[in-house]
């Protein structure tokens, strides 16, 4: 899985010189959290909700109606944007384009391929591609088995899988500090006691089945 499979393409932008009100609006307009700060062509940074909201006046100013629209009106995106923003490339993995936002604590990465921004991806499309990636919208069984964990354990679970036909949909694997591991199975079956069985007589423990 990679960004280029889940980033949005042609992202909607924004100059620097843009007042902060009417970046919030097209923020609105569109649904959307996150703007990348494009000047001459150039991505020269990224502007957030976040952002914006923190620099609109608090309900419990003292400041006029009329005071406040003529200050928020001087305001620009330049003035509260995040200039070098992090940046990916299209080929870059889903997995380290994840681990990077999560690193950085940022809800947003800019795909760049070369100079030219050429899309972007947000937590929701990092979301979107986990529930893909583990077939949380398919049909079947959700199976978590623990073993000890050594060489070829998922291996026989997986071999023991295909000799009662069933397809597997998605795996994840979690390490215990007990030098065990717990397996998570996504199958493409809604009768899995056969297989349970199964998997129980070569010493596998089965830990949830749904």
């Amino acid at each position: 899985m990679f960004v280029r499979d889940y980033m949005t393409t042609s992202p909607i932008t924004i100059g620097p010189g843009v007042p902060i009100l009417d970046a919030l609006e097209v923020m609105r307009k569109n649904k959307i959290r996150h703007l990348p700060v494009v000047d001459r062509g150039r991505l020269v940074g990224i502007v957030t909700e976040r952002d914006l909201l923190t620099v609109s006046p608090s309900p419990a100013t003292t400041l006029s109606i009329f005071e406040l629209n003529y200050l928020l009106s001087k305001m620009e995106v330049k003035e509260v944007m995040k200039t070098n923003p992090i940046t990916v490339a299209p080929d870059c993995t889903i997995e380290k384009a994840a681990l990077l936002m999560r690193e950085h604590r940022i809800g947003c990465l800019p795909v760049m391929e070369g100079d030219n921004l050429v899309g972007i991806i947000t937590q929701n499309d990092i979301l979107d591609a986990l529930i893909r990636i583990f077939g949380l919208r398919r049909a079947g069984t959700r199976l978590v088995l623990e073993a000890v964990d050594r060489v070829g354990a998922l291996a026989d679970i997986l071999a023991t899988v295909r000799k009662h036909q069933i397809n597997v949909v998605g795996v994840a694997c979690r390490e215990k500090e007990d030098q065990r591991v717990q397996i998570m199975l996504r199958l493409s079956t809604v009768d899995p006691q056969a297989l349970i069985k199964d998997l129980e007589e070569q010493g596998f423990e089965i830990k949830s089945v749904s």
